[in-house]
C-alpha cells in the first residue's frame, strides 16, 4: 500500500481562515462549494446529503473544538480534504461537548479506493489533530499557507 503524505492530500485551494458561520450546515456548505470550486466534487447537494447521511452514524467532533466529518458519494472525482478555521464556535456533536473551531472535512469516492485513501487520510490527520501544539497552531492561523504549516508539525 502506498503512503500518502500530507502534500499530496492538502491542497491550498480547499483551505478557509476566518471562516464566519452561523452553524454545522453553513461550515460543511463552505467547504463543499470549495471541493467543487477546485474540481474535486461534480455537485455540492448530492455531497452535503452524502457528509449528513454518515453524520447520523454518530459524533464527528473528535473533542478539543475539532470535527472531522466526511462523505462518502459518487459525486466524488477526487478524493481529498478541506479544511476550515472558523472565527468562533459553532455547535457540533463531538465527545467532549464542544463545539467546532476546526473542521477537517474528507470527501470520499464510493469505490474501495476511494475507501482505502479515506482511511489513509482519517489516520494520517487524526495522528496530527492529536496534538495540542497543532490544535493551537490551526486556532490562530491566518492563511493557508499558515494552515499547511500547523499541520507539518
Amino acid at each position: 500500500m502506498e503512503n500518502l503524505s500530507l502534500d499530496q492530500v492538502i491542497d491550498k485551494r480547499t483551505i478557509i481562515t476566518d471562516l464566519r458561520a452561523d452553524n454545522k450546515d453553513q461550515v460543511i456548505r463552505a467547504l463543499a462549494k470549495r471541493f467543487y470550486d477546485a474540481g474535486y466534487i461534480a455537485s455540492v447537494d448530492d455531497y452535503v446529503q452524502s457528509v449528513y447521511e454518515r453524520e447520523k452514524e454518530g459524533a464527528t467532533g473528535i473533542g478539543n473544538h475539532v470535527a472531522i466529518p466526511h462523505g462518502k458519494s459518487a459525486t466524488v472525482k477526487k478524493n481529498g480534504v478541506a479544511i476550515a478555521i472558523l472565527n468562533h464556535e459553532v455547535a457540533w456533536e463531538s465527545l467532549d461537548d464542544t463545539g467546532a473551531k476546526v473542521v477537517v472535512l474528507f470527501d470520499v469516492g464510493d469505490d474501495s479506493e476511494g475507501a482505502k485513501t479515506h482511511l489513509k487520510m482519517l489516520a494520517m490527520f487524526a495522528k496530527k489533530l492529536g496534538k495540542e501544539s497543532v490544535i493551537e497552531s490551526l486556532l490562530k492561523a491566518e492563511s493557508a499557507d499558515d494552515v499547511v504549516a500547523a499541520m507539518e508539525e
